[in-house]
């Protein structure tokens, strides 16, 4: 029996022949699990259709939070996008809220917005490098629901940081607001710069 050869095309235009198992979303893509990721098989929300929906929004109006589904558990692990990004950006083992391992409550945190060390999880927050509502204004307006949720989940655009420090920034571009740390401000607007590329946003 010969093998169906499945296209897959990524967020950032590149592609793979190799199939997983997954549902799509009535567009005809959806988001890519941690077990898929870890065996090369994709990554973030694509389609299995040629589908595309990286061009610019009709409209820059009508944001809402909600539409951008955050902190997800694509893989069922009980462990949320947030949590997940805790344990990978601590430099010591988490502890968690219970035996089950879900939910961080602490950790060692350097955060290098500010240069300074936490290690109570609710100290910090998990910030998008590239603010959902800066991305909905700039082109994901008209994006499908999977594709926004992949964006707000995508472990590139997410970091590690002192929550006041994350408030203060709210939805600003790098031209309006850079992290206190000077030593930093290379390696943030070298990630903004890469995710608005990988995004097409405008």
């Amino acid at each position: 029996m010969k093998k169906a050869l499945v296209l897959i095309i990524f967020l950032t235009t590149s592609a793979s022949a190799i199939a997983h198992s997954g549902r799509t979303d009535s567009s005809g893509g959806h988001n890519c699990s941690s077990k898929s990721q870890s065996k090369g098989l994709c990554s973030g929300y694509h389609y299995h259709n040629g589908t595309s929906h990286t061009q610019p929004a009709k409209t820059t109006k009508g944001y809402k939070r909600d539409s951008w589904k955050h902190w997800s558990d694509n893989d069922d692990d009980c462990q949320n996008t947030r949590h997940e990004i805790l344990i990978r950006d601590s430099s010591t083992p988490v502890k968690y809220k219970s035996s089950r391992g879900c939910k961080v409550v602490s950790g060692t945190w350097l955060d290098p917005y500010t240069n300074n060390t936490y290690y109570i999880a609710s100290d910090v927050d998990i910030d998008h490098i590239i603010p959902l509502s800066y991305a909905h204004k700039y082109g994901g307006a008209n994006w499908p629901s999977g594709l926004k949720e992949a964006f707000a989940n995508d472990t590139q655009n997410l970091i590690t940081v002192d929550d006041s420090t994350n408030q203060s920034k709210g939805n600003k571009p790098p031209s309006k607001w850079l992290p206190p740390n000077r030593s930093y401000h290379s390696e943030y607007r070298r990630r903004w710069t890469a995710l608005k590329a990988k995004y097409n946003l405008r």
